[in-house]
């Protein structure tokens, strides 16, 4: 079976993970990472443009941090109190070619871990995870320097009222998907089956990827090396520069 090293992280700021990220990426170890938020964030997609997606009053008002992140996809509200955050980070020919394949294969880890919990989750194309019709995690995916990087939170618990505050879920949007209210697209583990720790949820999604993906994992921690790296590349994290680039 093959051995990737597993980092279980715990809180750090929107810039700092972002840049965990994306040092991981470059250097290009098979790894599987969790972590968590603080302050809460929004991270918003490569190609996305801030001021469009993102109510940044209501940020400043909240004190939530907004970052751009290095991968596609939407615009993500991160709770510290509710979201798991997972990154892959794999050789290229680990996963499919197609982008939409290569999600559902990744994915089979969270939801293998979330069927473990008793959570009748599937993967709801192109980059969802879903129950009962609602979406629980959402995931983003880019591909660089040889190697693939998807990255992507778990709905532990919820408040729809900030998170949809702090997004911009324009009409358009809503109607595309036939969706008549914002609050039913999403919900969380809490409301499926209750309070419950997020050690576990992460101990069952450990299980989940190392049973879908045959994979073995040694827990581990950042290397100097990744360490020392990380100051210098969240300086780009945190510039308007780039956050407003689009």
């Amino acid at each position: 079976m093959e051995k990737w090293r597993l980092l279980i992280h715990q809180t750090h700021d929107a810039y700092t993970n972002m840049s965990i990220d994306e040092i991981l990426l470059k250097n290009g170890t098979p790894t599987l990472r969790f972590y968590q938020w603080s302050p809460s964030a929004i991270s918003i997609g490569y190609f996305q443009g801030i001021r469009e997606e993102v109510n940044l009053k209501a940020c400043k008002e909240e004190k939530i941090d907004v970052v751009r992140r290095i991968t596609g996809g939407g615009a993500v509200y991160h709770d510290e109190k509710g979201d798991i955050t997972y990154s892959i980070i794999a050789p290229i020919d680990f996963v499919p070619s197609n982008i939409q394949e290569s999600y559902e294969y990744l994915c089979t880890g969270l939801i293998k871990g979330l069927h473990l919990l008793g959570v009748p989750a599937c993967f709801s194309p192109i980059n969802d995870i879903h129950i009962n019709h609602k979406k629980i995690s959402g995931s983003a995916q880019t591909r660089r320097y040889g190697h693939v990087l998807q990255h992507g939170t778990l709905l532990c618990s919820l408040n729809p009222d900030l998170m949809f505050r702090l997004l911009r879920i324009t009409q358009e949007k809503i109607k595309d998907k036939y969706i008549k209210n914002v609050k039913e697209r999403v919900t969380s583990l809490e409301t499926i089956i209750g309070p419950i720790e997020k050690d576990k949820i992460i101990e069952s999604l450990i299980i989940g990827f190392k049973k879908t993906l045959q994979i073995d994992f040694t827990h581990c921690e950042l290397t100097p090396e990744e360490l020392s790296s990380i100051p210098k590349i969240r300086k780009k994290y945190v510039q308007r520069k780039w956050n407003f680039k689009r």
